[in-house]
């Protein structure tokens, strides 16, 4: 039996099907209100009331009209969905063991879906509503379990349970609340601020904004249309009847459209040009100011989306801001390392201890060229690292069985006929006094090394017997400590002993290394 990560048992017959699709009838339709229309202060608020106590319908319609309605927030809000759902995703294996890597491959695969980054995108529509929604459909067609499709969903179509607030459940056909089926939904609370999930959407706050740009784009076009055209008056003697006066009068309206009117004798129209006073561009500098703002909340900043002196300033990978772009990648990434990357290493390879994960965040070249150079100095001196950190941080896999792969000519391994060649070409070519070209060194520590193995039994047995006795792995690493009193190292000790003493004995007289240490013994009875 599999188990969410709240504890409730997962049925795998369910994962398979839709359940949160629309509905002709009921309370998951596609048909959409349009509290947009006609909207005031007084409405709004009752709007943004009515979400925090429960019913967010209207609050969820208004934030799509604003998305729908005003060009710079869609804007903005594209952008920054934009930017963190083409993040470069890395997978990160919880250690090298088989299991954990084979378990990160699994995800790589995942990855590889074409619409993986589109499917990302609607998981970010929690960053203005708050929360998003996004049903998963597996399928167990090809080896494994995998998403079919991640599909999005109306948020109009769930609600937070009202004794916490944060918990989401879905709206059955009579409007009843259900929980969600345990892996299969992605739900994405967007944090951007404190507090309940319903009130931390951007559109929460930037509704006002939107309000108050909407007025005075209206008033703007008021005036645009009256200002443009001068003041029409038209004049009547006393002796006009009604339906003259009426002549008139749809002559004065429609002059300014159809520039042509006909109107008797006795009446007259006069033109007046209309005299402006005070600061007439009020209007534009009002729907900049909170355009700004908009770019601030979303953004962060002002200088990739306004005009000005400061426009463009920003570098191309600063569109959002850089802690609002970190925050963004590492709440999507905890998001679907819960919903998505759980689940998919769950239905194939079983539950355990410790799941790989991804990682959303933009590579930047000059770390990872300082990482090569890190390596390469500290490696050689020591310092462990494990293989599959360094792969995931380059977004490199695990190489397939048997398949060709790079490695430097230093460290391939050579044929034991041809690792054991050197050493016999080196004492053939010793008669006597030793090969002039052959270091008298070298020459001693290969007849030291020789036969090395029964020099290193003593440390070697003590370890493999542990082996054979510990079951675990971190049994093993807890009692190793053990073996150091258990280990013989006498053996290797002599040797060594008698090598560096016969090194130093020829150093200090001049005689060769074989005059000392006996015919091809570093540690013969000469010495």
């Amino acid at each position: 039996m599999l188990y969410d990560h709240l504890g409730r048992a997962v049925d795998t017959g369910r994962l398979r099907d839709e359940e949160a699709g629309p509905t002709l009838t009921g309370v998951r339709q596609i048909i959409s209100g349009h509290p947009a229309q006609g909207m005031t202060p007084e409405r709004l608020a009752a709007i943004l009331r009515d979400a925090e106590n429960g019913d967010p319908l209207q609050y969820l319609e208004l934030a799509e009209e604003m998305e729908e309605k005003d060009m710079h927030y869609r804007s903005v809000l594209g952008t920054r969905r934009l930017q963190v759902s083409g993040l470069p995703i890395t997978v990160v294996a919880a250690s090298d063991d088989k299991a954990d890597v084979a378990a990160a491959d699994l995800v790589r695969e995942w990855l590889e879906w074409d619409e993986a980054q589109f499917a990302l995108f609607d998981v970010l529509d929690g960053i203005g509503k708050g929360f998003s929604c996004t049903e998963i459909v597996w399928e167990t067609s090809g080896r494994h379990w995998m998403p079919k499709a991640l599909i999005w969903r109306d948020p109009r179509w769930f609600r937070f349970d009202p004794a916490d607030g944060h918990t989401l459940r879905l709206l059955d056909a009579g409007g009843q609340l259900l929980p969600l089926t345990p892996f299969k939904y992605i739900t994405h609370i967007h944090k951007t601020k404190s507090g309940l999930p319903i009130r931390g959407g951007l559109a929460y706050a930037i509704s006002w904004g939107w309000l108050f740009k909407n007025f005075d784009i209206k008033s703007w076009v008021q005036f645009a249309e009256v200002f443009g055209h001068p003041l029409r008056v038209g004049k009547y003697d006393g002796s006009a009847s009604e339906s003259d006066k009426a002549a008139l009068l749809r002559a004065v309206r429609n002059i300014a459209r159809d520039a042509a009117a006909i109107i008797p004798a006795s009446m007259q129209i006069d033109f007046i040009e209309a005299k402006m006073s005070g600061n007439i561009d009020l209007f534009e500098k009002l729907a900049a100011f909170l355009d700004r703002q908009v770019s601030k909340a979303v953004l962060g900043q002002t200088g990739t989306t306004d005009t000005g002196q400061h426009v463009g300033t920003a570098n191309a990978h600063e569109q959002v801001r850089e802690d609002i772009e970190q925050s963004d990648a590492a709440q999507l990434a905890a998001t679907l390392n819960r919903d998505l990357v759980r689940p998919l290493v769950d239905l194939n390879l079983g539950p355990r201890l410790r799941y790989p994960r991804l990682r959303i965040a933009r590579q930047d070249a000059e770390d990872m060229a300082a990482l090569v150079v890190a390596l390469k100095e500290l490696v050689p001196l020591g310092l462990r690292v494990e293989a599959s950190v360094v792969r995931d941080k380059f977004g490199l896999p695990e190489p397939a069985e048997g398949a060709e792969v790079l490695m430097p000519q230093a460290i391939a391994q050579p044929a034991p006929e041809q690792e054991a060649a050197p050493q016999r070409a080196a004492h053939a070519a010793r008669p006597g006094g030793g090969n002039e070209d052959t270091d008298a060194l070298d020459m001693l520590a290969d007849e030291a090394l020789a036969d090395w193995q029964p020099l290193v039994q003593g440390m070697v047995d003590p370890i493999r017997k542990l082996l054979d006795e510990c079951a675990t792995h971190d049994e093993f690493l807890r009692r190793l400590p053990e073996v150091v009193t258990a280990q013989d190292t006498a053996a290797l000790t002599e040797a060594l002993a008698r090598a560096l003493f016969v090194a130093k004995l020829a150093g200090l007289t001049g005689a060769p290394v074989q005059a000392i240490g006996g015919d091809g013994d570093a540690g013969g009875g000469n010495a």
